[in-house]
């Protein structure tokens, strides 16, 4: 694939790939109609070669490879995220270039793990044949293992001493462990500019009607880039999750995919633990919750077992 095509391909956020004769009409082909025929294939077979040496995608279009990156996290399975590896981490060097999408490259940064484990998930667990469905997601106990190996080379975030120091007694203060605090690292990597293509925004990823409902104000200024403000109201939702839920997985899961999904799947299949649905969640999630944990276990030596609730101030 020549560089020309490559381009036209990446600028178009990387939805259509030309073979053969086909050619890509500009003047009917929309970003949506391009990004809805994003497939295995096109990510698979895309020559990444060239990718870091395109200096003309505006940050329009690189945002819009963002949306459609997020909408395959929410997909049903775990190892349909392997092939998107190579796309995200070229794009990222392209979003660190723009001040306007310098916070995707944020909140991408941090999920290049996800990328990077499903690979690895998928070369342990390949699928027997392509005609047949998709293979099923892994068991949360196999990423469970993959996350702890995976967290064994990360390496301590640069803001986070200054920030964990910080958060933790406005945590303990909301009645809430303060080793969650480290939330933040899978969140945004301790960046306060890490911003999603949906909105979520700030240290722990708030949405902006959950921001609202929990106090925080959006205009003339967002309180979401605020450290302290955007980690008490985490803390206050992750107490109103818990106090739901009893139980830290579904806490956390919750915390991603929404309570709304969460209590959903423990009707639909008589469930009481996160185990029973991890392979039904998001894809996202699926990768969140281990995430999360082995985090907590690197950095606090705890697993979610352990985490104790606060004793009140009397």
């Amino acid at each position: 694939m020549t560089l020309n095509r490559i381009t036209t391909v990446f600028a178009l956020g990387i939805g259509l790939i030309l073979s053969g004769p086909q050619q890509v009409r500009a003047a009917t082909v929309t970003w949506e109609d391009a990004l809805g025929q994003l497939d295995e294939s096109v990510l698979t077979n895309l020559d990444l070669s060239a990718l870091p040496s395109l200096t003309d995608l505006d940050p329009a279009q690189l945002q819009a490879v963002c949306r459609e990156l997020q909408k395959r996290f929410q997909g049903e399975y775990v190892l349909e995220l392997a092939p998107l590896r190579d796309v995200a981490s070229a794009a990222l060097p392209l979003l660190d270039q723009h001040a306007e999408t310098q916070p995707y490259a944020a909140w991408l940064r941090t999920r290049l793990d996800y990328l990077a484990v499903a690979d690895a998930l998928k070369i342990a667990i390949p699928p027997p044949n392509l005609e047949l469905p998709p293979p099923a997601n892994p068991t949360p106990t196999a990423e469970r293992r993959a996350w702890e190996k995976r967290l064994q080379m990360e390496d301590l975030p640069l803001s986070a001493s200054v920030y964990v120091a910080q958060l933790k007694p406005i945590f303990v203060a909301e009645g809430v462990p303060p080793e969650l605090v480290w939330l933040a690292e899978v969140e945004s990597g301790f960046d306060t500019l890490a911003r999603s293509p949906l909105g979520a925004m700030g240290l722990f990823q708030l949405m902006p009607d959950t921001a609202t409902s929990l106090g925080l104000k959006l205009s003339p200024w967002d309180q979401r880039r605020q450290p302290e403000k955007n980690g008490r109201a985490a803390a206050k939702f992750l107490k109103s999750l818990y106090d739901e839920f009893h139980d830290w997985r579904l806490t956390l899961a919750a915390y991603n995919a929404g309570e709304g999904t969460v209590y959903r799947l423990l009707m639909k299949y008589g469930a009481h633990t996160y185990d029973e649905i991890a392979t039904h969640l998001p894809a996202e999630t699926q990768m969140y919750v281990p995430k999360v944990e082995a985090t907590i276990q690197r950095r606090e030596g705890l697993t979610l077992e352990n985490l104790k609730l606060p004793k009140p101030d009397r």
